[in-house]
């Protein structure tokens, strides 16, 4: 174990220590000792590296079989080309499969008649080479995929941002309860809590299916949003 691994492992044992020690204390005597309660915000950015889409196809007929079966021929023919843009193992399954009814109501009220159904089946999508993004939906949309839909970019693995936001979060916190203590004259005795909320903002964008023959779908991922907040309760005196 090197050093600063060791200095890092004491110091989290005495860190909670002091913790345990703090809610003992408080159970014992049924109140909280002298405090300052501070929080810190922190926000990390970063580019995303995998995106998800769905699309999928709807489908009505006068028979829900009629609607079923055309809906399966218009998806099959899109998932095809699909596949054939991202390989034959892309990662696609679905999300959402629905058969529904269609009714009218008369205006003179009474009961509602079925006119015909509708099936929906929406697959996802998830892919790594965000380059591809756009070629995704034209190639959907010009297979037949009439539902495009839940634009989403994302990071493969949001643990080392949101490290590194809980620290930015975490000395905020500890700055605050030190300002304020040094202005009233106090001095931090020990940790008395710490708790941490928030979690990631991820753009998600809806995409019309509707396009022109002869143009590509532009597609800007923007960046990701790791938000976290961190409160810090301490012990002072004077």
């Amino acid at each position: 174990m090197n050093i600063l691994k060791l200095i890092f492992t004491n110091t989290a044992f005495v860190l909670l220590l002091g913790i345990v020690q703090a809610a003992a204390q408080t159970q014992a005597t049924g109140k909280l000792p002298p405090s300052i309660r501070t929080t810190g915000e922190a926000t990390v950015t970063a580019k995303p590296d995998r995106a998800q889409i769905d699309v999928g196809v709807v489908t009505q007929s006068d028979t829900s079989q009629a609607a079923v079966t055309q809906n399966a021929q218009k998806l099959e023919a899109a998932l095809s080309k699909l596949r054939q843009l991202l390989g034959a193992n892309a990662d696609i399954k679905t999300v959402s499969y629905s058969v529904t009814p269609n009714y009218r109501y008369p205006k003179e009220g009474g009961e509602p008649t079925i006119t015909g159904y509708t099936a929906t089946n929406i697959v996802r999508v998830t892919l790594d080479d965000l380059t591809k993004v756009g070629d995704v939906i034209d190639t959907a949309s010009q297979a037949g995929s009439n539902r495009i839909q839940n634009l989403r970019f994302m990071l493969k693995d949001e643990g080392p941002v949101q490290a590194q936001a809980l620290r930015e979060a975490a000395v905020k916190a500890k700055a605050k309860s030190q300002a304020l203590a040094s202005a009233l004259g106090l001095n931090i005795v020990r940790v008395l809590s710490v708790a941490e909320s928030g979690g990631p903002s991820v753009p998600i964008r809806e995409v019309a299916f509707a396009r022109a023959q002869d143009a590509s779908t532009p597609i800007e991922p923007g960046m990701i949003e790791i938000r976290v907040s961190v409160e810090l309760v301490v012990e002072v005196s004077q």
